[in-house]
């Protein structure tokens, strides 16, 4: 079942352009599909009651245009799939015309918060959403290469504003982390995150940074090196 969400962009969600921010980018998509699960009767409510939620994996978003202040947008989302553990959805963003201003992929899993570690839903917590053919686009892989080189930045800690209901680092505080790291004038036209694991308040991120041709990586890792997410992003695709 595709689900629709209508909006537009807010003074507070714009960069100095006045454009749609990549991280409010992220939020957008992420809010459409806490919308729909809400919307089923299998939102935040439903989760905490019975301690599961469902954990991003891995995003992939193509960007063709970031949209501007007060401008009338679209978001779409739906599943694509559910196999075991994990689902997979899409998201698109569209302007008023109906034209395609972004659009992603991603893959989530299933996890049972008393336990700590993934399960399988119960019929009833995935019926609502149905499946949809997915999405046409180039799939990238969920594994993002890491290049050998790679230069060690600051290290911060994990701010309160960042944590969300689950008591995690937001998937989209990840990016805005990252984006402190990247050059001002760089035109994001693909981002992919990888999620290796939740970081929660007082935790310090190190971060680690390098550049190719095509593509600059961030890591955010803990103190042993190990990264609580790392991610890609591209001028071009």
């Amino acid at each position: 079942m595709k689900y629709q969400w209508k909006q537009r962009i807010r003074y507070s969600e714009v960069d100095g352009e006045r454009k749609l921010t990549v991280p409010n980018l992220v939020n957008y998509f992420q809010d459409c599909s806490t919308f729909q699960s809400e919307e089923l009767g299998v939102g935040c409510e439903y989760m905490e009651e019975h301690q599961k939620a469902w954990v991003l994996s891995f995003w992939q978003i193509v960007i063709e245009r970031r949209p501007k202040l007060g401008e009338e947008v679209t978001v779409e989302t739906f599943a694509t799939g559910f196999d075991g553990l994990y689902g997979t959805r899409n998201f698109v963003m569209t302007d008023a015309k109906g034209s395609k201003i972004a659009y992603a992929y991603s893959i989530w899993v299933f996890m049972d918060l008393k336990k700590g570690r993934p399960v399988r839903p119960q019929p009833q917590e995935i019926a609502g959403y149905g499946t949809e053919e997915p999405l046409p686009m180039e799939y990238a892989g969920r594994k993002i290469p890491l290049p050998k080189e790679r230069k060690q930045g600051e290290p911060f800690p994990v701010r309160r504003h960042q944590i969300d209901t689950n008591h995690h680092v937001n998937n989209s505080q990840y990016v805005q982390m990252a984006l402190e790291f990247l050059p001002d004038d760089l035109q994001i036209a693909q981002l992919r995150v990888e999620y290796k694991k939740a970081a929660v308040l007082g935790d310090m991120i190190y971060p680690k940074l390098s550049k190719e041709a095509d593509r600059i990586i961030v890591e955010l890792c803990d103190e042993q090196a190990k990264p609580y997410a790392v991610l890609e992003f591209k001028e071009e695709i």
